[in-house]
């Protein structure tokens, strides 16, 4: 593979992908997608390498999914000058080590939140960038849902009227079995803060994308389930482990957190991962002076819609997205047809492939991050203080 291509002067970009579990594998279906949904877009990625340290992943993926290499170690994909760009889906804690080391290699990069484990490992990941000159995109996908956007024009429209109070809301249930293995997940030193970077962490970005800037919060945590089983091998998804030695798990499950808005505004933001009964149970509700809207993950394309001058009894409406919102028309020809998750993370790609085209940021990028890591360290300081605070201060 020649050098042009990693630069995307022949209209191929080469890339990498480092670590490859679920989300790894999202990230290159991603990419495989592309030329289907947006065949003008004007680069095509190719699977250069990918890259896991689990022996026999790399190779399985390679054969599977059609890399050209396959490796058990990421500095492969960094010294490699034919690779332009590298998806970064390892645990959270490489992501500072891998994402300045491929951007100091001169690669543009899409990165998985929450860019390591604090707001410092994300800003480190992000000034290299900026040193370095190439772009970044951050797996924040459910921004780029069509209903998503459409809420966002509709808020700033002022269809709701002045937004007066919202809830976001991140539940699932993928650690709620007490034999679920400690995996790098429940570790403070490779899985950072628990259910905040996992999942408050889109919380965070959602909020702000949708309703601007935090001025402080007070927050609460908890562990439920304090310990678990070691695996006795390597671990893939939410994988069980029963029988083996109990270990502490030491980050948290659920997180609850009161929010001021630099607006004036309030707002709740709840994660939680071992609710029973609760499957990617992620959304929000928005109340305005005049109306409300609200949002399902699990209903992708429906958004909850109450408008009018009624103000009591005012009912609410379903809006189906279709064509006209969003990136929905590169997907489906008319409204209703539902999308899914994966279309998600193809809109993700589209935008990174873009940014590199156009040589500026398009979607989420690194520095929203580091807005959204500021948060989460913000909850952590209220927690041991047991006060409000300021992210970022």
């Amino acid at each position: 593979m020649s050098s042009s291509q990693s630069n995307g002067q022949d209209g191929k970009i080469a890339v990498g992908v480092a670590g490859f579990g679920w989300m790894g594998r999202v990230h290159t279906q991603a990419y495989a997608r592309l030329r289907h949904h947006y065949p003008d877009l004007g680069l095509a990625p190719v699977l250069a390498t990918v890259a896991d340290e689990v022996p026999g992943r790399a190779d399985e993926a390679a054969a599977q999914f059609g890399f050209e290499t396959a490796t058990t170690d990421w500095h492969d994909i960094e010294t490699d000058s034919t690779i332009g760009a590298v998806s970064i889906t390892a645990p959270n804690f490489l992501h500072r080590s891998i994402g300045t080391a491929m951007i100091e290699a001169g690669k543009h990069i899409w990165i998985e939140k929450p860019v390591g484990l604090s707001a410092d490992d994300a800003r480190a990941v992000a000034v290299a960038a900026d040193k370095a000159g190439v772009q970044t995109a951050v797996g924040f996908n459910y921004r780029n849902a069509p209903a998503v956007e459409e809420a966002k024009a509709l808020i700033e429209s002022g269809e709701i009227g002045a937004v007066t109070h919202a809830r976001f809301r991140f539940f699932s249930d993928y650690a709620a079995h007490p034999d679920g293995a400690l995996s790098w997940r429940f570790e403070r030193a490779r899985g950072g803060n628990g259910v905040l970077g996992d999942l408050a962490s889109h919380g965070a970005d959602l909020l702000w994308y949708l309703l601007g800037d935090i001025d402080s919060l007070v927050a609460d945590t908890a562990v439920f389930l304090p310990q678990r089983a070691k695996p006795t091998g390597a671990t893939s998804g939410h994988a069980l482990a029963t029988g083996g030695e109990l270990g502490p798990v030491e980050n948290e499950d659920f997180v609850s957190s009161q929010i001021r808005l630099a607006s004036g505004a309030r707002a709740t933001l709840e994660a939680s991962r071992v609710s029973v009964g609760e499957q990617n149970a992620y959304g929000f509700e928005i109340h305005g002076t005049k109306g409300a809207v609200f949002w399902d993950f699990r209903r992708l394309g429906e958004l909850g819609l109450s408008v009018g001058d009624r103000y009591q009894d005012q009912p609410v409406s379903t809006i189906f997205v279709g064509p006209k919102q969003g990136e929905y028309g590169a997907f489906q020809p008319g409204s209703a047809s539902a999308m899914g998750y994966d279309d998600l993370k193809v809109i993700e790609a589209k935008r990174f492939m873009e940014s590199i085209v156009l040589g500026k940021p398009v979607g989420a990028t690194v520095w929203d991050a580091v807005r959204s890591a500021e948060v989460l360290d913000a909850m952590t300081r209220s927690v041991e203080s047991g006060s409000w605070v300021r992210p970022g201060a």
